[in-house]
């Protein structure tokens, strides 16, 4: 008989949770708020009642449920221990999957980074499967990435593997990055990356523009790449040189089987897979040179699928 498992992404305005069977159909999917004031102290509590209550509206077996897993915006050790996450109020290190599992009355709880597990959702139900290697990239407000090797999660020392996004891929760059190093992969191929692009040569030049004189967005770059927009393409040119060379550092160290592109960024599509591709296969090494570029497929519920899988494994 299928048994249960949930699956829980937390993010800095709501969390999605999902009910799912082992096999990997997702059953059910709600979201609730995430109640980041007084430094998070709610966020736990608030999913845990919100799985009890859906155990017990669903008249759910405790013997029925494998338990749950849950992904988080922070590094996650394979312990369960996050250390910290600025974006949930919790500036502490603690163990979240003893915590929640605590409050679930000793339900099985396994915790891991959000973008590694979302990488781990498309290697199990989404545009992965089938694949034993692959890489992650989200390509949203920043840059996130999860690697996945013989089918796990790499994790690293203390939960940081996968942050692809503060590789240093342009020493000479003069402006910070988030993280506080400069040149980091993600102030290029992030939404807000591109725009930063997009609006340094609409300030270096007059030249007519889809773009002059309206909210610059990526989703408004990329539309303008597709109405051959000259200035648009000279932003996209830029944005390929440097997801590409950021993907070929990453192929020349880990050699996957593919990259998986996931984030609002790639709703762009396959013209954003063409100018990444051509400059990734100018500079990896040849015998990376074949790794797939793909688009991810599972959307929102990459990380809740993942974060299922956690507590199966």
């Amino acid at each position: 008989m299928s048994k249960y498992v949930f699956g829980i992404d937390v993010g800095g305005t709501s969390v999605k949770l999902g009910l799912l069977s082992t096999e990997g159909e997702l059953l059910e999917k709600w979201e609730i708020p995430t109640r980041t004031e007084d430094k998070g102290k709610n966020i736990l509590p608030d999913i845990a009642e919100s799985v009890l209550e859906k155990v017990k509206e669903r008249s759910i077996a405790a013997s029925e449920v494998v338990g749950a897993g849950i992904g988080l915006p922070g590094p996650v050790d394979e312990a369960g221990v996050i250390y910290k996450a600025v974006n949930l109020g919790w500036d502490r290190e603690f163990n979240v999957a003893e915590e929640l599992s605590e409050l679930l009355s000793g339900m099985k709880v396994k915790a891991g980074n959000d973008a590694n597990v979302a990488a781990l959702g498309e290697y199990w139900q989404g545009a992965g499967k089938g694949k034993k290697e692959l890489v992650m990239v989200t390509l949203g407000t920043g840059v996130g990435g999860g690697v996945i090797h013989d089918g796990k999660i790499v994790t690293g020392a203390n939960g940081a593997g996968g942050e692809i996004g503060h590789i240093c891929i342009n020493p000479e760059e003069t402006i910070a990055c988030n993280c506080g190093n400069k040149g980091c992969f993600e102030q290029y191929g992030s939404a807000t990356g591109m725009v930063r692009l997009a609006k340094e040569e609409l300030e270096a030049s007059d030249e007519d523009s889809i773009l002059r004189g309206r909210r610059v967005s990526a989703k408004a770059i990329w539309d303008a790449v597709k109405e051959g927009d000259p200035l648009a393409i000279r932003v996209a040119e830029r944005i390929g040189a440097c997801l590409g060379l950021g993907l070929s550092v990453i192929a020349g160290v880990l050699n996957p089987e593919a990259f998986v592109l996931g984030g609002g960024v790639s709703m762009a599509g396959d013209i954003l897979i063409s100018y990444v591709r051509k400059n990734f296969e100018k500079h990896a090494f040849h015998a990376c040179r074949n790794a797939e570029i793909i688009l991810a497929t599972l959307g929102n519920n990459a990380g809740l699928t993942g974060a299922a899988k956690l507590v199966i494994d």
